[in-house]
C-alpha cells in the first residue's frame, strides 16, 4: 500500500512541477504543450501496460519531442527562420535518438531496467508520467521562446547555442556509433568500452545530450522575459536527470557489478572522468 501512495504521489508531483512552471511564464501554449506532453504518455501506458512492454517507451518519448516543438510553432505562427532552424534541431535529435533506441531494444529484445518496474501497476504508471516530466522540463525553455510574440531572436546568443548545438548533438552521434560497432565485435562480449570518446569520459554520449540542451537553452534566452527566465532551469535539470537519476548513476552501478573486479576496470575508472572531459583525459 506504502508504495502505490508512494508511486501516485511521485506521479502527481512530476505533473504538478512542469505545469506549474508553465504557468509562470504566462504562456498559454506552454501550458497546452505540458498537458499535451502528459496525454501522450498516460495514453501510451494503457497499452504498454495490458501488453507488458516497454519496447515503444523510448520512441514514445521521441515522438512526444517532437510533437511538442511542432505544437508551438504552428500554435504561435512561429515560422521565422530562427525558430525553424530550433524546431529542426530537435526534431533531428530526437528523431535520431528515438529510432536508435528503438532499434537497440527491438534488438535485445527488452529493456532490462523494466522487468521488475512492468508488473506494478503504480509504479509504471510513475515510469510512463516521469517521461512526461523529462521532455516538457527539457523543452520548458524552448517552447517558451517559440510561442512568444516574436518567436526565437536572431542573434550572437542563437548562433552560439546553435554551434554548441551541434558540438553536443556530434559527440552524442559519434559516442553511440562507437560503441555500437565495439558492442558488434563478438570479442568484445560482455566487456566494457575505453576507446574513442570513451576513453575521454566514461559517458560521452550523455554528455554530448547536455551539451545539445545547453546549446537549445542558449539559442532561446534571447526571447524571454520576466518570470520567463525560470525556464532556464531546463539544462540544469537535464544535468540533474542524466548524473543522479536514470543514466549516469545507474550505469555506474550496473558496471561495478559487472566489471568491479577487474584490474583493467579500476584502472578505466581511476584514469577516465566520469562526466566531463578533463584537459589530462583529453591529451593522453
Amino acid at each position: 500500500m506504502k508504495d502505490k501512495v508512494f508511486n501516485l504521489v511521485g506521479s502527481l508531483i512530476a505533473f504538478y512541477i512542469p505545469v506549474q512552471i508553465a504557468y509562470l511564464t504566462g504562456s498559454e501554449t506552454v501550458i497546452k504543450a505540458v498537458v499535451l506532453a502528459f496525454i501522450i504518455q498516460w495514453v501510451c501506458f494503457i497499452p504498454a501496460y495490458l501488453l507488458q512492454t516497454e519496447k515503444f517507451y523510448d520512441l514514445t518519448g521521441s515522438l512526444t519531442y517532437l510533437t511538442l516543438v511542432l505544437f508551438a510553432v504552428f500554435s504561435s505562427s512561429s515560422f521565422d527562420n530562427t525558430s525553424l532552424i530550433v524546431c529542426g534541431c530537435i526534431s533531428v535529435w530526437a528523431i535520431r535518438l528515438g529510432s536508435f533506441l528503438f532499434l537497440r531494444i527491438k534488438k535485445d529484445g527488452e529493456d532490462k531496467r523494466f522487468r521488475s518496474i512492468k508488473p506494478n501497476l503504480t509504479r509504471f504508471f510513475m515510469t510512463w508520467t516521469l517521461q512526461g516530466m523529462w521532455v516538457t522540463m527539457c523543452l520548458l525553455c524552448v517552447t517558451t521562446a517559440l510561442s512568444s510574440e516574436s518567436g526565437v531572436k536572431e542573434g550572437v546568443g542563437f548562433y552560439l547555442g546553435l554551434i554548441i548545438f551541434v558540438i553536443g548533438f556530434t559527440l552524442e552521434v559519434v559516442a553511440d556509433n562507437q560503441k555500437t560497432k565495439f558492442r558488434k565485435k563478438p570479442e568484445n562480449k560482455n566487456m566494457f568500452i575505453s576507446s574513442g570518446l570513451w576513453g575521454k569520459t566514461r559517458h560521452p554520449n550523455y554528455l554530448g545530450e547536455l551539451i545539445l540542451w545547453v546549446g537549445v537553452t542558449v539559442m532561446s534566452i534571447g526571447s524571454l522575459q520576466g518570470m520567463q527566465y525560470i525556464t532556464l532551469i531546463s539544462p540544469l535539470f537535464v544535468y540533474i536527470l542524466l548524473m543522479y537519476i536514470s543514466g549516469v548513476r545507474m550505469l555506474e552501478a550496473s558496471g561495478s557489478k559487472k566489471w568491479g573486479n577487474l584490474p583493467e576496470y579500476k584502472e578505466y575508472l581511476n584514469n577516465t572522468p566520469q562526466f566531463f572531459i578533463t584537459f589530462k583525459s583529453l591529451v593522453k
